[in-house]
């Protein structure tokens, strides 16, 4: 199929630039959602020609394509738009960390430590000590009590399947 070399190239840009690139099989969509001036099918033509050369991994599902630049595809592209080696896909750029997204522990979340996380137990904590406490006035030993021959012995008479009890 012949695509013009100024749609080839915002196509091949748009795919270095994110490191993915997705597409609708419908052939009938005018325009790409995210290159307003370039039909879809050209889109997807231009990527079943870099998927055969090696330069992308293609994945199909629910009525999408899905492409995804390898690192030779990358090295490829960068030589054809005349990039310099600094710039690389957002795929392989790590986001900034920020200290102030997640809580530090002992903060009071569900990991935190209690309600206040400045060592006030909460009432779940309460709770759960006195239900793994055994009670010393001849309650359920919560340890001693578990395993066979402990328990009262049931018998119901009878075996198999015939039998009622």
């Amino acid at each position: 199929m012949f695509i013009p070399k100024a749609n080839r190239i915002a196509i091949y840009e748009y795919l270095f630039k994110e490191g993915v690139i997705v597409a609708k099989k419908d052939t009938r969509v005018l325009k790409h959602p995210d290159l307003e001036t370039i039909p879809n099918l050209q889109v997807i033509k231009a990527m079943q020609s870099l998927h055969s050369r090696g330069w992308v991994k293609e994945q199909f599902a629910w009525r999408h394509f899905y492409w995804c630049l390898t690192n030779e595809g990358i090295e490829q592209l960068r030589s054809y738009l005349h990039l310099p080696p600094e710039i690389v896909p957002s795929t392989l750029t790590r986001p900034a960390r920020s200290d102030t997204a997640r809580p530090r522990p002992g903060a009071g979340g569900p990991r935190g430590g209690g309600a206040g996380g400045f060592g006030v137990p909460s009432k779940t904590d309460e709770d759960r000590s006195t239900y793994r406490r055994a009670p010393n006035d001849g309650g359920l030993d919560k340890k001693g009590d578990v395993g066979p021959g402990t328990g009262q012995l049931k018998y119901r008479g009878g075996f198999g399947r015939g039998s009622r009890y």
